[in-house]
């Protein structure tokens, strides 16, 4: 029996040898294949390209937030201050429910026809509906602009599935490290274009727009196309039938891939926090003292997030993918996860401060906070690649994204109407104003938290 399964494993092991050579001259998920066995350092161009569609997809996100509490005054249609938080809430959503409806649709897209073409329409829709959104002269215009831009705005999962496939293994986590600071930091330089250029008028959304779709017009293709009968045929005696019916199945097979759902669940569930928080931090710092905020202009918002996002990028370059090494994806989330609980606590208090004091804890701990975030999100992002095959990855990227924008899509609206409540509760006996709040995000923290350990999140088999 032993000889057996030696002689089993051997045949196995030759097999998948004969497989990792076997290559098709037309496909370009094997050119990239090839590519990948010739050169042994990182591909610098490719990174390149995915820094400047990832920030692109980004930046329209969190752009609004530094205004839109000025633009909803502007429309005229909250009868009172305390609740422009509430409409500018349901602009914040819309986005995130037109992503949650498509986000699957486009991945399966992308295993089907490529990962290049969906990316080009994710940067056209970018350029289009952001700039109508700039152009909103009414409440209703602005929540349709964000719901056709969160329908077409298809870049974050094909993104993170082409990040994936670009490089050799050993680089995978600096590439989805580039994904996620990439993000980070347009979520952050997004709301410091928002602050500088409050008013839509002056807004240009179109120059980074344009620059990212230059940036994926020259992303090689790195799905496989094996087009004629024979080489298919090909495939097939060398892979063995059970392969060839795995890659067949249905992209609904991967509901029953518990490491991917476990991993989906707890990154919606930091997902909705990370919203929250967007759009707390930017209503909190531009709310006026008397109701516990800052008092800040849009600008200095800006400002603030500038900075943060310049310390984002040298961290996740420099330092993220060392820690992610040493300590690995998961410790990396929970760490994150258990330090972001005391940083955020002290927020209400730093409102009590003024002058240099107050600019030096707010900076501080807007880039603490974003440090950790960002290392949250990025060893999840490599848990869930890790845990499907490279065909099902654009499949399963469509899938998180769909079941992260409908818990993002809560998010922005639960998060200004509870800001406007909180504003009328200063006087409080428990958790009065603002503490309310952030405690309602250290809450959503310490959930997510408890979520990453068994027997709830299983960890992909290596």
């Amino acid at each position: 029996m032993e000889d057996t399964a030696t002689n089993s494993t051997h045949l196995s092991s030759k097999n998948k040898e004969k497989d990792a050579k076997l290559r098709f001259h037309n496909c370009p998920g094997c050119k990239i294949d090839r590519l990948k066995e010739e050169r042994t350092g990182l591909p610098y161009a490719h990174l390149s390209y995915i820094w400047l569609v990832s920030l692109c997809t980004a930046l329209p996100i969190s752009s609004l937030y530094p205004f839109i509490y000025f633009m909803i005054r502007d429309f005229n249609i909250a009868s009172q201050e305390e609740d422009i938080g509430y409409y500018a809430g349901f602009v914040g959503s819309s986005f995130m429910i037109g992503r949650a409806l498509t986000s699957l649709f486009w991945g399966v897209l992308a295993d089907r026809y490529g990962r290049k073409p969906i990316i080009l329409i994710g940067t056209f829709s970018v350029f289009i509906f952001n700039t109508m959104f700039g152009l909103s002269s009414s409440f209703w215009m602005a929540i349709s602009s964000r719901f056709l831009l969160g329908c077409f705005n298809s870049l974050l999962g094909t993104i993170r599935t082409y990040a994936s496939e670009v490089c050799h293994e050993e680089y995978q986590a600096l590439a989805l490290s580039i994904v996620s600071t990439s993000r980070g930091i347009g979520l952050i330089i997004g709301p410091a274009i928002g602050g500088f250029f409050a008013q839509p008028a002056e807004k240009y959304p179109q120059f980074f727009s344009e620059n990212s779709l230059f940036g994926s017009w020259w992303l090689p293709e790195t799905l496989h196309k094996h087009g004629n009968a024979s080489e298919v045929e090909a495939s097939e005696s060398l892979l063995g039938q059970n392969e060839v019916k795995a890659e067949k199945m249905s992209s609904f097979a991967l509901l029953k891939n518990w490491a991917l759902m476990s991993t989906i669940i707890v990154y919606c569930v930091f997902s909705l926090q990370e919203i929250a928080y967007t759009e707390i931090f930017s209503l909190w710092a531009v709310s006026d003292k008397s109701y516990g905020g800052l008092s800040f202009s849009s600008q200095d918002v800006g400002e603030i997030l500038a900075i943060s996002g310049f310390g984002l990028l040298l961290f996740q370059l420099l330092l993220y993918p060392l820690i992610e090494k040493l300590l690995g994806p998961l410790t990396v989330t929970r760490l994150s996860a258990v330090i972001s609980i005391p940083i955020l606590s002290t927020y209400p208090y730093i409102a009590t401060l003024s002058g240099f004091s107050l600019l030096l804890a707010v900076n501080c701990a807007s880039l603490i906070r974003n440090f950790l975030s960002v290392s949250l999100v990025t060893g999840l992002f490599i848990l869930l690649n890790k845990s499907v095959a490279q065909h099902e990855r654009g499949a399963a990227n469509g899938i998180s994204m769909t079941a992260m924008s409908v818990s993002k899509a809560f998010g922005p609206a639960g998060a200004g109407a509870l800001f406007s409540f909180a504003q009328k509760r200063q006087v409080a006996a428990i958790l009065p104003g603002d503490q309310l709040v952030f405690f309602a995000l250290n809450i959503l923290q310490f959930v997510g938290l408890v979520l990453t350990f068994k027997p709830f999140m299983a960890q992909p088999v290596a």
